[in-house]
C-alpha cells in the first residue's frame, strides 16, 4: 500500500526525536531521513523505526492510509471517580489565599482605626495579583481534571499511611512475641 506525505512526516518526526534523545547519530539520522522521504510504500517505511524504543513497526502499527476515514477516538474515564473532589480541591486551593487576605485586611483595618483616618487600601496590591494568578490556576486545573487527580493522590497518601500503621503494628506485635518467648526460655 502506498504511503502518504503525512506518513513520511510522522516517521521523520520520530527519527528527529530519536536524534534529539541521542539514540541516533547524525549520519544514521540523515540516512534514515532520506530513506523515509524517498519511501513510496508502507513497506519502505517499515525498517526505519524498528530498533528505536517507543516506536512500532509499520506492519504492526495499523497505519491508516491517507484519505481513509479516521477511527473513532474513545476517551477512557478514570477507573475511580471521587465525588466531592472538586469542592475539596477548591477549598484546598483557595483557603490559604483567603486566610492571607483576611490577615492583611485586618492589619489595614486596625491601622486605619488607630490612625483615626481611612488609609490607602494597600491590601488590594496583595489580593489582586495573587487572586488573579490563583483564579487562572483554578480555571486551568478544572479544565484539566485536576480535582480528580488531586483526590486520587490524597487517597493514595491515606492508603499509604494506613499500610504504614499496619506494618508498624505488625512489627510491634512480632517484637512483643519475641520478647515473651525469650522470657520463657
Amino acid at each position: 500500500m502506498r504511503a502518504a506525505d503525512s506518513d513520511r512526516a510522522a516517521v521523520a518526526d520520530q527519527l528527529r526525536q530519536a536524534l534529539n534523545e541521542g539514540r541516533l547519530d547524525l549520519g544514521e539520522y540523515d540516512d534514515r531521513l532520506q530513506r523515509a522521504y524517498a519511501a513510496k510504500t508502507y513497506g519502505d517505511l517499515d525498517g526505519l523505526l524498528t530498533d528505536l524504543p517507543g516506536t512500532v513497526p509499520v506492519d504492526q502499527a495499523g497505519l491508516v492510509p491517507a484519505g481513509a476515514p479516521e477511527p473513532p477516538v474513545f476517551r477512557a474515564e478514570p477507573a475511580v471517580r471521587y465525588p466531592g473532589a472538586t469542592r475539596a480541591w477548591l477549598v484546598e486551593t483557595w483557603e490559604g489565599y483567603l486566610g492571607l487576605v483576611g490577615v492583611v485586611v485586618t492589619i489595614w483595618a486596625v491601622t486605619s482605626a488607630l490612625s483615626a483616618d481611612l488609609l490607602y487600601f494597600w491590601p488590594g496590591w496583595v489580593a489582586g495579583p495573587l487572586g488573579a494568578m490563583l483564579l487562572l490556576r483554578t480555571v486551568t486545573g478544572l479544565a484539566k481534571g485536576e480535582p480528580q487527580r488531586w483526590a486520587a493522590e490524597q487517597a493514595a497518601k491515606r492508603q499509604a499511611k494506613i499500610e504504614k500503621r499496619a506494618r508498624t503494628a505488625e512489627r510491634k506485635r512480632r517484637l512483643d512475641e519475641q520478647g515473651g518467648q525469650e522470657e520463657l526460655a
